[in-house]
């Protein structure tokens, strides 16, 4: 492991190159949580990052998200000039079909992640840094004939540096699609004003939703923000509405509790609970960090359905992230789920970036299978509309 360079400050005119593999060092530790060297690092860039680039993320993901067995890569680099300026966090795969069920290297990602990029400044990411990094796993001697990153910003910083350091360092590259992603951009707007746009059925459905707990009897909304009990009871009713729903049990069962703690020490929770009587009805996790709201998970009890009581939680946490966090921007993250186009407004795309090492028998033989792949599935395509979650299940109108 290459220890970082002292940093060089530097002379008057000179300029940064950051294009340059050789003007880094970098060290790659490979514990189960990330190094406490990460955390300042992250620390720094935290304000300027997305939720899921941030040390909040990626170490509880490591230590409650993923299989134990899997080996956590975690790279830091360090220009001469600068010292710390980007952490890259993998994972060494043992089996992966993309590399004919050999061992390959991917982001530190799974099925909870909505998006993946290196933590550290957006202005530092450069090929010359990713260069680095893939010279340090190939200097370790990590089996790197394939690497999958994924999801990325398909237009983003990241899958354009990252894409020109694999094909310097030899590797053929492939991106594919991952999901679409809806959001809503606020526009300096009030809740009301948004609401006046809302389909004329979300919004009868709000309003019966209100009348019918309204009538039904006692009934509360809370909203969790910061630490203590009622944190506690919040993230309680959300695990039992959650395991009452239609959906699949958490595979990782203190992922989402630790999330939901760890976010209210940074200010970031709103865990919304709706409460017929003394049962928790309907629950969702939201996440706000520097003016974005993130729409993470959702659920409700289909004993109770008729309550509407999903709408009714996401009018109102919708309205406090208009009128009380004044977020720019609403993201409901994973999927193209039908119901999501009648909350928000626009739709982007997350991708991944497949890569497979020129030099490397596996690499060459997984990249050929990988082509040969896609003539099938083009030989075999059938037209395929892109917003096809149309039926899916809506967790906000029940």
């Amino acid at each position: 492991m290459e220890r970082p360079d002292s940093v060089m400050p530097l002379a008057i005119g000179q300029t940064l190159n950051r294009s340059d593999p050789d003007a880094y060092t970098c060290e790659l530790h490979t514990s189960t949580t990330g190094p406490a060297s990460w955390a300042k690092l992250f620390e720094s860039a935290e304000a300027e990052s997305d939720y899921y680039c941030t040390w909040v993320w990626f170490d509880n993901l490591a230590a409650c998200g993923l299989q134990p067995e899997l080996k956590r890569l975690w790279l830091q680099m360090h220009h001469r000039s600068e010292g710390s300026i980007l952490g890259l966090p993998l994972l060494l795969q043992p089996r992966s079909a993309a590399a004919l069920g050999g061992p390959a290297v991917t982001g530190l990602s799974n099925f909870y992640s909505s998006l993946y990029a290196p933590a550290g400044k957006t202005e530092a990411l450069s090929t010359g840094a990713l260069r680095r990094a893939l010279r340090e796993l190939e200097a370790q001697q990590v089996p790197c004939h394939v690497l999958d990153l994924q999801p990325l910003e398909s237009d983003g910083p990241f899958i354009t540096e990252m894409t020109s350091a694999l094909r310097a360092e030899g590797y053929i590259t492939y991106s594919y699609f991952c999901f679409g992603n809806w959001h809503l951009p606020v526009l300096g707007r009030s809740f009301a004003a948004y609401e006046e746009t809302l389909p004329s059925r979300i919004k009868n459905t709000i309003k019966r939703g209100r009348k019918k707990l309204d009538g039904a009897g006692a009934w509360t909304l809370q909203v969790h923000r910061t630490p203590g009990a009622e944190m506690e009871r919040g993230i309680e009713d959300f695990q039992t509405i959650y395991n009452k729903s239609w959906k699949s049990p958490e595979p990782f069962p203190h992922f989402v509790p630790n999330l939901c703690r760890r976010a209210a020490e940074r200010g970031w929770l709103r865990l919304g609970v709706i409460r017929f009587g003394n049962t928790p009805i309907a629950a969702q996790l939201w996440l706000v960090k520097d003016g974005r709201a993130l729409i993470y998970k959702l659920a409700y009890d289909e004993e109770y359905k008729r309550f509407s009581a999903g709408s009714v939680l996401s009018a109102e946490l919708m309205r406090r992230a208009f009128d009380e966090d004044r977020v720019d921007d609403v993201d409901y993250l994973t999927g193209d789920d039908g119901y999501k186009r009648d909350w928000m407004s626009h739709r982007r795309e997350r991708v991944g970036l497949l890569a497979f090492k020129r030099t490397s028998l596996r690499g060459l033989a997984s990249a050929a299978r990988h082509v040969a792949g896609l003539m099938w599935r083009k030989y075999r395509a059938k037209p395929v509309d892109p917003l096809s979650g149309a039926n899916a299940k809506d967790p906000t109108a029940e």
